[in-house]
């Protein structure tokens, strides 16, 4: 006979729970087998924004200077248009306090210079048009005495050919008369008088043509008078116009000159606003890399950062090639921000806790450097809102939601080392074309 010890440390006699629990396990696995697994691709990334104006801004000096006087220092908020640092001009073409002055000085000097070459014009504009109308008149002149020598000329034409009738006849009858004197019919006094007739004749033929070779001479000189003055009143009116012409360049000239000391001057008053370094938007200053008073600058170069206060966050993550083919535009994303404690199923995203959701707007069809491949990703306006507390390149694990499959065939795959399968996304309208956050 067994002591009572034996049968109370083996149990001999009580009846087994192994075979009951082995059973009911196997059934539990078996249903584990068949509940549904989300397939994921898994990413990590950054927070990010999508717009360029809401990422940190370097601050740089538009023009070289010597810093005078700070207005802020690092992590001071500021506003939009506050002055960050005050600058003094380094370079000696600006250094004179009057320079705009100066220059606006040059400025109506050209313009009275200007003004004076443009009353010249509208002297030689005067000038051109009383020498028109003195020429007119002297040519009008010339034309009337022409016209009249031109009725003389005629009239004595006439006369001419009547003296040369009247010859014609004395001479006519001077040969009859010398005939019958001969023959002894008439007396010599009578001769004589008829011979003296011929010559009065002869001699007032000569008078007209004399008379009339002046009439031509005087229309010969009055022609050439005319040409003279033509001659005359255009080298005049060429040499005003020759200076009118100067005047107007030296018009066009001043223009040139005074739009290009009025350019001056706008870019030294334009200048001397900056001499005060202004805050582009609100945000936070960070990164001051310049120290103390007296410090030179040069043109653009970095004086710090301005971290915008008003960000629409977004999510940069990083994929695989292999992985890239299963994310598109309007993929669900889970994303899990460092600093914020989270219990990730990643097969049932539904039980996930501290999660939040988001939505892919973009792939880059480019590999970056890292030889990924990246994605944005906005909130999901849907669901549970981003935490607030999120800052910019906050470090990001983003879940991809695939499609629903068996547990046993997500094991099955694992194990033969095949990838999740190929997901089609229902196109999105609010995601299509880059949805704008607001």
């Amino acid at each position: 006979m067994k002591p009572k010890s034996f049968e109370y440390i083996y149990h001999v006699h009580r009846n087994s729970r192994v075979k009951r629990w082995f059973f009911f396990f196997l059934g539990l696995g078996l249903i584990i087998l068949f509940l549904p697994w989300t397939q994921n691709v898994k990413a990590k990334g950054a927070v990010t924004t999508l717009y360029q104006d809401q990422r940190p801004q370097q601050l740089n000096s538009p023009i070289p200077g010597r810093i005078i006087k700070w207005h802020v220092k690092n992590g001071d908020a500021v506003s939009k248009g506050d002055t960050l640092l005050q600058l003094a001009e380094v370079k000696e073409d600006y250094m004179d306090p009057l320079l705009v002055d100066r220059t606006q000085q040059q400025v109506e000097a050209k313009k009275g210079m200007r003004n004076y070459y443009e009353a010249k014009v509208g002297a030689a504009d005067a000038q051109l048009t009383a020498l028109n109308s003195s020429r007119d008149l002297k040519l009008q002149q010339l034309k009337v005495k022409l016209s009249q020598l031109n009725n003389k000329l005629i009239a004595e034409q006439a006369e001419l050919e009547a003296a040369d009738n009247e010859l014609k006849l004395s001479d006519n009858q001077y040969q009859r008369q010398k005939k019958m004197y001969e023959e002894g019919l008439v007396s010599l006094t009578q001769f004589q008088q008829r011979s003296v007739s011929y010559q009065n004749a002869v001699a007032k033929k000569t008078a007209v043509e004399n008379k009339l070779a002046q009439t031509q001479q005087e229309v010969v000189t009055v022609t050439l008078e005319q040409n003279a003055t033509i001659q005359d009143y255009t080298e005049k009116l060429s040499k005003i116009q020759g200076e009118r012409f100067q005047s107007m360049g030296q018009i066009e000239s001043s223009i040139g000159d005074i739009a290009k000391l009025e350019n001056q001057m706008s870019n030294y008053k334009i200048r001397q606003g900056l001499y005060y370094v202004l805050a582009s938007q609100d945000g936070q200053i960070v990164q001051l890399n310049k120290a103390g008073i007296g410090e030179i600058l040069k043109d653009g170069e970095s004086i710090g950062t301005i971290v915008p206060a008003n960000v629409n966050y977004a999510v940069e993550i990083y994929i695989k090639p292999v992985d890239l083919p299963l994310v598109k535009a309007g993929q669900k994303v889970m994303c899990v921000f460092d600093g914020f404690p989270a219990i990730v199923f990643s097969g049932w995203p539904n039980t996930s806790y501290g999660t939040f959701a988001g939505k892919v707007i973009a792939v880059e069809s480019n590999i970056n450097t890292n030889g990924l491949f990246k994605a944005l990703v906005i909130e999901d306006k849907d669901q549970k809102p981003w935490p607030p507390q999120i800052k910019m390149g906050a470090g990001v694990q983003a879940i991809a939601i695939l499609n629903d499959v068996p547990v046993w065939y997500e094991l099955w795959r694992n194990i033969n080392g095949f990838p999740p399968d190929y997901y089609t996304v229902t196109p999105d309208k609010s995601v299509a074309g880059n949805e704008k956050i607001k």
